[in-house]
């Protein structure tokens, strides 16, 4: 999905109506006439076509990173409501923008990521969308509209599917629609974007980051988008920033305390992934090498790691194979580095900080290097070694699932991940991957059980009650098992049914 679909996605759903005695008054949320429980719906509407798209990164490991910073700054946030949920996700797009959505979703390109020069200014960034949300500026939005939202909703589902394959198609869709003038009532309003501005600082402050970060960033976004005013970065598109804006963050920080935080581990590992997953993967592979070759870099084994993921994208595995044993001697005999990892002796070393994925993210790419290489046995052993430590981790515990599929063990594949399910009850993957072992198994009625649930997760209620008409279809004779997808349908009526009420 393009950026501009993302961008267009919300002004089809935000209009500020430009009569401001229409709205309530900036931190009064009594007028508010739309619910928690209405606002959470409409996204996940949007969701689901988020979801649906291809430039929706789905990486558990990235999407761990950005939910574990983004409730780090909630929990240090006296805005925070604790009805009000969040979720952090990430989307392919090189553009540098950032936006939230009604309901708690808050999307991160890839672009925006790889910029923030440190984990600091990513939490600026993040902190300041927090902000809208607890300010309910998406909620006073809604509304204080004068359309259709269903219709919009309808309007948008088929501009964002035809983005995928026809983006002027797309254009011409939301032109008819009057996007365009819905597009110049979007933006949050100067007042708005102070606000978020004034509360964004604050839970950055108080969760341990930079409050320098903030100006930081947006003078350098600024600073873009006067040079380069055709490519100018997008987030000052839907969030205009002034030079007042820059002077205001710049005068609440000046009288605080220097405070030098440290990038995490995590932060640093996450970049370097996205940096790897951008652009054409000969290039990305070109790039790594040459800040390699010319010691461009702050960190060696975070260069190298990301480097290791290029050369997979580019399929030179060999050469993945022969970087990832250099950089485990490397992290072997470097004291200095805080990522540590001992798999060349057999036994994976648990990183001793608190919210790191970096030690389970090594481990989870270097399966992947030895799968990629045909060292079935290598990768086995590093994922059971790895799970033992790190028995949390979604990308590990795929990656071992797929692998045992792959390599024909299904029936161990299905016990492992019916052993998953219960603590990983959302997890859409999971359900797919269970669903591809009943259809390579010839249990139909329990592949298709498997497959609303993917559905269901996924917000398309109706897809998943198809599913379990067809396992009904396939009754394998199980009486308790043809009892649970009986129950099951009939919950899902029951949510489908709500959801139209909704509507």
């Amino acid at each position: 999905m393009k950026l501009i679909s993302l961008i267009i996605a919300l002004s089809l759903l935000l209009p500020v109506n430009s009569s401001a005695h229409e709205l309530p008054e900036l931190g009064d949320v009594s007028q508010a006439t739309i619910t928690p429980h209405q606002e959470r719906q409409i996204g996940l509407q949007i969701m689901r076509q988020i979801r649906a798209d291809p430039s929706y990164l789905d990486d558990p490991e990235i999407a761990s990173y950005l939910n574990n910073l983004g409730h780090k700054l909630i929990a240090n946030s006296d805005e925070a409501n604790a009805q009000q949920s969040f979720e952090f996700f990430a989307v392919q797009d090189p553009s540098i923008n950032a936006f939230a959505l009604p309901g708690g979703f808050m999307g991160f390109n890839s672009g925006l990521i790889v910029a923030a020069q440190s984990e600091s200014e990513l939490a600026a960034v993040m902190s300041h969308e927090i902000a809208h949300v607890t300010q309910k500026h998406l909620a006073r939005m809604i509304a204080g509209q004068k359309f259709d939202l269903v219709k919009s909703l309808a309007t948008l589902a088929v501009a964002i599917i035809a983005a995928r394959s026809n983006p002027q198609a797309s254009q011409a869709i939301l032109v008819a629609s009057q996007a365009s003038m819905i597009q110049s009532k979007l933006d949050f309003t100067r007042k708005h974007e102070k606000e978020a501005d004034r509360i964004g600082l604050t839970i950055l402050l108080d969760a341990g980051f930079d409050p320098q970060g903030m100006a930081a960033f947006f003078e350098r976004l600024q600073r873009a988008g006067r040079f380069h005013e055709n490519g100018a970065p997008s987030y000052l598109r839907t969030h205009p920033i002034t030079f007042e804006r820059i002077a205001d963050i710049q005068n609440r920080t000046r009288e605080m305390p220097y405070r030098q935080v440290p990038d995490s581990i995590d932060f640093l590992m996450v970049r370097a992934k996205l940096r790897a997953l951008q652009g054409k993967p000969q290039d990305a592979v070109a790039q790594f090498k040459a800040r390699l070759d010319e010691k461009r870099y702050t960190n060696e084994a975070i260069e190298r790691y990301g480097y290791i993921h290029a050369l997979l994208r580019d399929k030179k595995n060999k050469q993945a194979n022969t970087e990832l044993s250099h950089l485990y001697q490397m992290l072997q005999t470097d004291s200095s580095s805080s990522v540590l990892t001992d798999h060349l002796l057999g036994k994976a070393v648990r990183i001793e900080h608190k919210n790191v994925i970096a030690g389970a993210m090594i481990e989870a790419l270097a399966a992947s290097v030895k799968l990629a290489n045909g060292k079935i046995t290598e990768a086995f052993n590093i994922y059971k070694d790895a799970l033992k430590i790190y028995p949390q981790h979604r990308a590990l515990i795929h990656g071992y699932a797929d692998a045992l599929i792959k390599n024909k063990q299904i029936d161990s594949a299905l016990e492992f991940i019916n052993k998953q399910l219960p603590l990983f009850q959302n997890d859409a993957q999971l359900f797919s991957l269970q669903a591809q072992c009943y259809a390579l198994l010839g249990d139909r009625m329990l592949e298709h059980r498997a497959q609303a649930e993917v559905y269901f997760l996924k917000g398309h209620y109706a897809g998943a009650i198809d599913q379990l008409q067809t396992a009904l279809q396939n009754d394998n004779g199980n009486f308790y098992q043809l009892s649970s997808v009986e129950a099951r349908l009939k919950q899902m009526k029951t949510l489908k049914a709500e959801e139209d009420k909704e509507k």
